[in-house]
């Protein structure tokens, strides 16, 4: 029992033949067991396989995966908008109607689902399947069935791998679900409309106080290394910064260009490297704009990528020179003896400045700003080593960047505990979420007298 609701009085086995050993293996007395494709009105379908040409934003949205998130359309992330015209040519095929379901097919995201929930004119991308129910399925009940925890574990089992996960249309059409009466249907559906929305309004409420503490953690870092610590000392105006980085230093204080207080990518492991050496490698996915580095792969030499090539040393600083949006910089502290990091970064070494302060300097809002906006690309924004050497950095004396290190130290640890504690919150509400999902959608909940 979840709460206040039972079980079913009687359940039957479905046996092997309908589930794999990762699906539950049984279902209330009176539900059906039936692949897919029998409650479909025609066949499992997707978008173009050709790429379109996208126009401005007068045009007829076109999705593909990325836009597809916890169970809904997200039109802000369209890959782009496409003509009328082609609008027309690809809906000859497939076009999109309310109630549609679809499954990402391919990529990182594959099994990833959503529901149609508007009746704009739009179109998707192959990578979407898209599944159109008869009369004897409720579209947002079948929706909760492919998020369940038992439908994506099958899916895995069923995947083809290339040079991704993919799973095929034919073995979608042709993986088992549970099917209760159109009523039972209905009252689980609407259960987990409204619970979910419940849990997703408290994950959002939890997000946004996670967001207002990294903000409150930048604001820390931007003040104290642009002002100090001591509120009663005399700034001086920009002169030395650029338009982006306009703010006032204390009078005492010195601004360099960062080429003059460190050096940048001193070493680089060799070619020649023994292939069995094993490296721990930091790609710029792993590296969280607040958290610094959140994973490691433990990999030989022969088998990383031709990227892992940065050596590091305690005190450096990493700094992402590629999709630069994603802010990845973070500070080497104690690392093993085999880290490497990624061509991607640039890998800032200290010279007469402090470790400490450096990264709090490198961190600061105008400093990230400036990388950014030096950034060329729109899809794989980049920049170049020499205009990261080249950004101005506040520097104090000595003794004032070790104790502006420290007061830093204190203040952002006690936010960062308090937003691990929030992000561990948020991991058990979607954990419960799941579980409450899967749990009414194979029947170990008796929602038939729940109340809508």
């Amino acid at each position: 029992m979840i709460g206040r609701f039972h079980r079913y009085p009687k359940y039957k086995s479905v046996g092997a033949k309908n589930f794999s050993p990762l699906q539950l293996g049984e279902v209330p007395e009176h539900w059906k067991i039936r692949k897919l494709k029998y409650e479909l009105i025609i066949p499992i379908t997707d978008g173009p396989h050709e790429t379109p040409t996208f126009i401005d934003n007068d045009g007829i949205p076109f999705i593909s995966a990325e836009a597809i998130k916890n169970g809904c359309i997200d039109f802000d992330k369209r890959r782009g908008n496409i003509s009328i015209a082609d609008h027309i040519r690809f809906s000859r095929k497939y076009k999109p109607k309310k109630g549609d379901i679809y499954i990402i097919k391919s990529g990182a995201t594959t099994g990833a689902s959503a529901i149609v929930d508007t009746d704009i004119e739009f179109n998707i991308w192959s990578p979407l399947a898209a599944i159109r129910c008869n009369y004897s399925m409720i579209p947002n009940f079948l929706l909760s069935v492919i998020r369940s925890t038992n439908f994506q574990d099958e899916l895995a089992l069923n995947w083809s791998y290339g040079t991704q996960e993919n799973i095929g249309m034919n073995v979608l059409e042709n993986l088992p679900l549970p099917v209760p009466p159109l009523s039972e249907q209905q009252a689980i559906a609407a259960f987990l409309d409204r619970e979910t929305a419940r849990i997703d309004k408290l994950i959002t409420k939890k997000q946004r106080q996670m967001e207002l503490l990294k903000e409150k953690r930048q604001a820390l870092i931007t003040h104290a290394v642009t002002k100090g610590l001591n509120p009663d000392v005399k700034s001086v105006g920009a002169k030395n910064f650029s338009p982006l980085q306009l703010m006032e230093t204390p009078a005492h204080w010195e601004v360099k260009r960062l080429k003059y207080v460190a050096t940048i990518n001193d070493e680089t492991l060799p070619e020649t490297t023994n292939p069995n050496t094993e490296i721990s490698y930091v790609d710029i996915s792993s590296v969280d704009a607040s958290a610094g580095i959140v994973k490691q792969e433990e990999i030989n030499f022969e088998n990383a990528p031709s990227r892992a090539r940065r050596i590091v040393r305690d005190g450096d600083v990493i700094v992402s020179t590629v999709r630069t949006y994603l802010k990845a910089i973070s500070p080497i502290r104690k690392p093993p003896n085999n880290l490497i990091v990624s061509t991607g970064f640039a890998v800032v070494r200290p010279r007469s400045i402090r470790a400490d302060y450096l990264q709090y300097a490198m961190r600061e809002s105008s400093f990230i700003e400036t990388i950014v906006s030096r950034s060329v690309g729109v899809s794989y924004p980049a920049v170049n080593v020499s205009d990261i050497e080249n950004i101005n950095i506040p520097l104090p004396p000595i003794v004032e960047q070790q104790a502006i290190a420290n007061f830093l130290d204190r203040t952002t640890s006690k936010i960062d505990i308090l937003v691990t504690k929030i992000e561990l919150s948020i991991e058990k509400l979607n954990e419960y979420r799941t579980a409450l999902i899967s749990a009414a959608v194979t029947g170990k909940l008796d929602l038939r007298e729940a109340v809508v």
